[in-house]
């Protein structure tokens, strides 16, 4: 545990001092986050018609309740930050809930 610490440790004193210029031979990545795109009522239920899916199934493969879903439907509740991002990437790829095994077509 207290090698785990002492490299903890080093980590934050390392930052420390990059921050105030005293290491210039370090490796720095910057990294963007694309902004989370708030889906509205319409564009929850076209990409769920777009999966061809009832609200039911599509409640249970997002993980929320068909109360859920009817209320993002009707504009009533609007998507949280992770449900947003998760129907970005449903809006993308029509095959993700198939190709993770949330959904299996028989």
């Amino acid at each position: 545990m207290s090698g785990l610490f002492e490299s903890i440790k080093q980590g934050l004193n390392e930052a420390l001092e990059y921050e105030r210029g005293n290491l210039t031979n370090v490796r720095v990545d910057k990294v963007t986050v694309a902004p989370i795109h708030m889906y509205n009522a319409n564009e929850v239920k076209a990409i769920r018609t777009q999966h061809s899916m009832t609200q039911k199934l599509f409640a249970e493969a997002m993980g929320v309740s068909v109360k859920t879903v009817e209320a993002w439907e009707a504009g009533t509740n609007k998507p949280s930050g992770v449900a947003n991002r998760m129907l970005e990437l449903l809006n993308r790829d029509n095959t993700l809930f198939e190709r993770y095994s949330i959904v299996a077509r028989q």
